[in-house]
């Protein structure tokens, strides 16, 4: 029998949900201008690090952490995520744009999934006690929809691996086929990833290498770009 939380698993993970991901490439395009990635090898090592060392100790543990204050309902412990979410994310552009994804993924799910802590922290962003980081609001949701925790961080990972693979095959440029080459080798490291954030020590939160925050804050001056960060 199918498991009753996997259409809304595959729905809120969805690379193609019109949030605007596909307009961020996470820095990835300076790295792309600097000749530091350039092929498939160097793609991967770049994803690879993201993911090891920026998304699990911020992003994925962020949304493990606001999926758990949900399971108590405790609203003032979301809005103290999200300002601690804010504080972390150095480069404007980042920043920015986890606040427009989150306030995007809000607006496509209070359309039919209406939940009342929901509204509540949607009410702290009207009043600026917050701002809607998406990963707060990916976590969230995928507790208020019933999604289990392990299942929801599989699918935040595999929704920042996937978004960070379709840049490289078009900033590089790489095929399509080295693109999906590389989905299958990373998903065993997803799995791991998965595990590792589950237990994370809190105290960790905002571990990150300096590079991606200064090739991201360098975006904003590039001569040529096509993403916004």
């Amino acid at each position: 029998m199918t498991n009753k939380f996997l259409g809304s698993l595959l729905h809120i993970a969805d690379p193609t949900l019109p949030i605007g991901g596909f307009s961020h490439s996470n820095g990835l395009e300076t790295y792309v201008q600097n000749n530091i990635v350039k092929d498939t090898p160097s793609a991967e090592i770049f994803i690879e690090n993201m993911l090891k060392y920026n998304i699990k100790f911020n992003d994925a543990t962020f949304m493990r952490m606001a999926y758990e204050k949900t399971l108590n309902n405790d609203l003032q412990a979301l809005i103290l995520l999200d300002q601690e979410c804010t504080a972390l994310k150095s480069p404007r552009e980042m920043r920015d744009a986890s606040q427009k994804l989150g306030l995007r993924f809000i607006k496509i799910f209070r359309r039919h999934k209406e939940f009342d802590l929901a509204l509540q922290y949607e009410q702290s962003i009207y009043k600026s006690e917050t701002t809607g980081h998406y990963a707060i609001a990916f976590g969230m949701y995928a507790c208020l929809m019933e999604i289990p925790l392990e299942e929801s961080l599989f699918a935040f990972f595999y929704n920042s691996c996937i978004g960070m693979i379709t840049n490289s095959v078009k900033l590089v440029p790489l095929s399509q086929l080295d693109g999906q080459d590389m989905m299958f080798r990373f998903q065993p490291k997803i799995a791991q990833l998965v595990a590792e954030t589950l237990c994370l020590d809190k105290n960790l939160i905002g571990m990150c290498s300096i590079a991606f925050d200064i090739r991201a804050m360098q975006h904003e001056r590039l001569y040529s770009r096509l993403y916004m960060s």
